[in-house]
C-alpha cells in the first residue's frame, strides 16, 4: 500500500491562493488588465479563486477568467482550446494557472496558442512546483516548492471534504 501524506490543508491552500494573488499584483504593472487562464480541472478552480481574491483587493485592475482545455496525458494529440479567444490577449497580461507543475509538459503545450499573438507579459502560477522540469518552462509564481522523487505523485483535491494537496 502506498502511503499518502497531506501536504496542504484547505486553509493552507486558501493562504497560498491569497499570497499568489498579491504576488501577481506585486510583479505586474498596476494599470494592466489581468487575464487568468486556468488549466481545466484544479488549475481552473485555482484561477477562479485567485480572481475572487484579486477582485476584493482595493485598486486591483480588471481581472478576466478563462479555461484552457488540454489533454494532460498527451497534449499534442488534441487541439488546445482557450475559452477566451487568443486575439483578446493581444498586448495583455496573461497568467497561466495550474495546480501542480511537474515536468512542465502541460504548461509548455498550454502556452502554444499564445505563440500566435503578441502578449505583453506571460507568467505562470502554480500551487505546487515539483521542480522536475524536462520542458523549457519556468514557473514564476509558486504557492509551494517541493523536492520529490520522480516516483512520487502530488494530487490536489478542491471543492470537497478532502480538500488539500496530497503526496503519495
Amino acid at each position: 500500500m502506498i502511503a499518502t501524506y497531506k501536504i496542504l490543508t484547505a486553509q493552507d491552500i486558501q493562504l497560498k491562493v491569497t499570497r499568489i494573488a498579491y504576488q501577481i499584483l506585486e510583479e505586474c504593472p498596476a494599470d494592466e488588465e489581468i487575464f487568468l487562464l486556468g488549466i481545466q480541472g484544479s488549475g481552473a478552480e485555482l484561477a477562479s479563486r485567485i480572481k475572487k481574491v484579486l477582485e476584493n483587493i482595493e485598486g486591483s485592475p480588471a481581472v478576466h477568467f478563462g479555461v484552457i482545455e488540454i489533454h494532460k496525458k498527451s497534449p499534442s494529440t488534441e487541439a488546445i482550446q482557450y475559452s477566451i479567444p487568443t486575439q483578446q490577449l493581444e498586448n495583455k497580461l496573461v497568467i497561466l494557472v495550474d495546480d501542480v507543475a511537474n515536468t512542465g509538459k502541460t504548461l509548455f503545450y498550454a502556452l502554444s496558442p499564445l505563440m500566435t499573438v503578441q502578449t505583453k507579459i506571460v507568467k505562470i502560477a502554480v500551487l505546487v512546483d515539483r521542480m522536475h522540469k524536462t520542458f523549457p518552462v519556468r514557473v514564476d509564481i509558486v504557492g509551494m516548492s517541493l523536492a520529490t522523487t520522480i516516483q512520487e505523485h502530488i494530487s490536489v483535491i478542491l471543492n470537497s471534504e478532502q480538500e488539500g494537496a496530497y503526496l503519495s
